[in-house]
C-alpha cells in the first residue's frame, strides 16, 4: 500500500467564466495533518470543494488511495473515504443527535477499530446528554461537535474539516483541538483548514499556503515559524 493517500497534480477550477485556481498541486500522506492556509477568498474552500468533487476541475488529476477521483461526484467519494466537516456546519436541523449520526453511519471492512455511536459519544459526551434533541436546538459548540461526530461517522480515510472552530467560544474551541489531537492520534489523515495558527503549528505536519488560487509556500511548522516573511506576506490580516 502507498504511503501517499492524496496525490493532486496542477489543478484548474472556474465558477463559471471566472478561474479561482490556477494549477495548485499537493500531496497528504497516509495518517499526516496537513493544513491550507491563507487569507479569505484565495482558494482554499474551493481546493477542498474540487477534491471532495463538489466542483469539477477543468483539468488536472487527484488520486486518493490510488483511484483517480477527479471529476467524479461527491457521493462517490465519500463512499471512497473522503469525510467532510463543512464550513457552517451543515448538520440536519429536523433530526435529533443520534438521528445525525446514524444518518451517515458506514462500516469499513478494514477498520480495526471502527467509529461508532459509542466512540462518538466517549467523545463528545454533551451530544449523549443532548442525544434526543433536534439539531436545531443545539448551541453552535454542539452543533461543531455533531458535524465532527457526523463525518467520523462514515469512517473516512480522509477527514477534511473547513472552520472548524470558526465562530466558537474559546472554551469550547479548546475542545475541539483537544479532540483532533486524539483523532490524529489514532492515525486519522485529515486536511484542515482554521483562521488559528497557534493549534495548527502545534498540531499540523505540514502546511499548503494558498495564494490567489496557487501554493505560495509549503513546509512543516517548524520551517514555517521560521519563515516571518510568509507569515507576513499571506497570513496576517
Amino acid at each position: 500500500m502507498s504511503a501517499c493517500l492524496v496525490a493532486a497534480r496542477d489543478l484548474v477550477a472556474h465558477y463559471g467564466s471566472s478561474q479561482v485556481l490556477f494549477g495548485p498541486s499537493l500531496d497528504i500522506q497516509r495518517g499526516e495533518f496537513v493544513t491550507l492556509l491563507g487569507r479569505n477568498g484565495m482558494g482554499k474552500s474551493t481546493l477542498v470543494k474540487v477534491l471532495l468533487g463538489m466542483l469539477p476541475p477543468r483539468s488536472g488529476s487527484i488520486v486518493f488511495d490510488g483511484v483517480e477521483i477527479a471529476g467524479r461526484p461527491d457521493y462517490e467519494n465519500a463512499r471512497r473515504g473522503i469525510g467532510l466537516v463543512p464550513e457552517g456546519r451543515g448538520i440536519f436541523p429536523n433530526l435529533t443527535v443520534r438521528e445525525n449520526l446514524l444518518a451517515t453511519e458506514i462500516r469499513r471492512e478494514s477498520q480495526r477499530r471502527p467509529w461508532t455511536l459509542e466512540r462518538v459519544y466517549g467523545m463528545f459526551p454533551r451530544l449523549l446528554e443532548r442525544e434526543t434533541n433536534l439539531g436545531s436546538d443545539l448551541s453552535g459548540g454542539e452543533q461543531q461537535m455533531l458535524a465532527i461526530g457526523r463525518a467520523l461517522m462514515t469512517n473516512p480515510k480522509l477527514l477534511i474539516l473547513d472552520e472548524a472552530t470558526e465562530g466558537l467560544a474559546p472554551l469550547v474551541r479548546r475542545e475541539i483541538w483537544l479532540c483532533l489531537t486524539q483523532i490524529k492520534s489514532e492515525g486519522l489523515t485529515m486536511l484542515v483548514i482554521d483562521k488559528n495558527l497557534k493549534p495548527l503549528l502545534h498540531l499540523a505536519d505540514r502546511h499548503y499556503v494558498i495564494d490567489k488560487g496557487s501554493v505560495a509556500w509549503t513546509g512543516t511548522s517548524s520551517q514555517l515559524q521560521a519563515a516571518p516573511e510568509v507569515l507576513s506576506r499571506y497570513l496576517s490580516m
